[in-house]
């Protein structure tokens, strides 16, 4: 194996566990509003919040900082828009919910996603993609059907139409994203880069939170426990691992990788929950791992295999 189908390899693993981090986090959520009604917004804006003081102490413990100015300072419409932009695709993501119910919320959200950054690099090269990379995204794309629809209830909610529109928005200001984050991790540490985009998302989430009902602080000692878990794993070191990915893997690989995100959901669902695995579900599941694994495939990746950063 050459260096760079090595270091591909490794940046679809640093992907995938960001996605199997976020996939936990939809129990985290499930587990605090058990203890408190806090809303998503208000979880999303601690979890943000807490992410952005633990890598901005990390920074310091490290003697890093330095790397956090001059990435702010080089860099500062990216950082604005990888801040604001994953804020915004994960508030469009939870009020989409609200609205149309989780199943055609991923699917819409997580599916459009890889879907819109294949269509732009075939644009972009003037090709079109390969018929492995279409493989593989077929197939990841109906195995995140199979599982949505398979682990969640049916219902559409009180405004499909506008949660759909809403879903739209977040897997295109995820892809987006994406790309921007990518574009910025090839000349940035992953550290300084998460912390820059932690720190502007929680300026954006954290006035949002007077806006909504409920409590605005966690009280619950376990609340607050499992606030801290997603701040500090599914946020701070999740996108550490992501950025790290994005500087060896195309955003294209990446967004289709993540749709671990969903398969790891269902499978702790079914550990910690007890909530079945039906046979739709476990070859849902197995379609996506399979179309995972396919693109550690330089033939196969969604999107060209980058050289090392």
């Amino acid at each position: 194996m050459s260096q760079g189908s090595r270091s591909h390899v490794r940046g679809l693993v640093e992907v995938g566990l960001a996605s199997v981090l976020w996939g936990t986090g939809g129990l985290a959520v499930q587990l605090i509003r058990e203890q408190e009604d806090l809303s998503p917004v208000t979880i999303s804006a601690w979890r943000m919040a807490v992410a952005a003081a633990v890598l901005l102490v990390a920074l310091l413990a490290l003697r890093r900082g330095g790397e956090l100015v001059a990435l702010v300072r080089s860099h500062p419409r990216q950082v604005l828009v990888v801040g604001v932009g994953t804020a915004a695709y994960q508030g469009f993501y939870f009020v989409s919910v609200t609205q149309v119910g989780v199943a055609v919320s991923t699917v819409v959200s997580l599916g459009l996603a890889p879907v819109l950054l294949t269509i732009a690099e075939s644009v972009r090269h003037r090709q079109a993609p390969a018929a492995g990379r279409l493989g593989v995204l077929v197939a990841a794309l109906v195995g995140l059907v199979l599982v949505s629809v398979a682990g969640h209830a049916s219902s559409t909610g009180p405004a499909p139409v506008a949660g759909v529109l809403l879903a739209i928005a977040s897997g295109t200001t995820y892809a987006l994203t994406t790309v921007a984050g990518g574009s910025v991790s090839r000349s940035a540490s992953p550290l300084a880069l998460t912390s820059a985009m932690t720190l502007v998302g929680a300026a954006v989430l954290l006035p949002c939170v007077a806006l909504v009902d409920g409590p605005r602080l966690p009280g619950d000692p376990v609340a607050i426990a499992w606030l801290a878990y997603l701040g500090v794993l599914t946020m701070a070191l999740a996108y550490v691992l992501l950025y790290s990915g994005l500087r060896v893997v195309a955003p294209s690989t990446a967004v289709t990788a993540s749709l671990v995100e969903p398969v790891t959901a269902a499978v702790v669902a079914a550990v910690v929950l007890g909530e079945a695995l039906g046979p739709v579900a476990v070859v849902g599941i197995l379609l996506v791992l399979v179309a995972v694994a396919g693109l550690g495939h330089p033939s196969t990746a969604a999107g060209p295999v980058l050289p090392e950063a």
